[in-house]
C-alpha cells in the first residue's frame, strides 16, 4: 500500500500538468518545480528514522539541480533544430551526462587528495 499512494501522488501531479496545459504554457512549466519525487524520496528515507540518511538524500537532491537546468537548456536549444521528441531526448541525454559527471566526478575527486 505504501507504493500505491506514491503512485497516486505522481499521477495527480501528471494530471495537473495535463489539465493546466490547456490554460497556458507557464503553469505546466512551473509545476514540475514542486519536488514531487523529492518529497516521496524524503518521506521514504525519513520513515527509516535516520537523520544522516535524510540529510544525505537532501544533498543528493541538491546536486541534481545543475542537471535539471542542463536538461531544460538542452531542450530549449534543441527545439529550434529538431522535433519535440528529439528535443526532449537531447534534454535527457544532457541530464544523464551532467548527473554522471556530478556523481561519478565527485566520487573520483574524493579519492584524489
Amino acid at each position: 500500500m505504501d507504493i500505491a499512494w506514491k503512485g497516486i501522488v505522481g499521477g495527480i501531479v501528471t494530471a495537473l500538468i495535463v489539465a493546466l496545459s490547456k490554460r497556458g504554457n507557464v503553469l505546466p512549466g512551473i509545476l514540475p518545480l514542486f519536488p514531487t519525487f523529492g518529497l516521496i524520496a524524503l518521506l521514504v528515507i525519513g520513515a527509516k528514522g535516520e537523520m544522516s540518511a535524510f540529510r544525505e538524500t537532501c544533498v543528493a537532491g541538491m546536486k541534481t539541480i545543475p542537471a535539471y537546468i542542463g536538461f531544460l537548456v538542452a531542450c530549449y536549444w534543441a527545439i529550434g533544430r529538431f522535433d519535440f521528441i528529439a528535443a526532449v531526448a537531447s534534454g535527457i541525454l544532457a541530464w544523464l551526462a551532467i548527473t554522471l559527471l556530478i556523481f561519478l566526478g565527485t566520487g573520483l575527486l574524493a579519492g584524489v587528495k
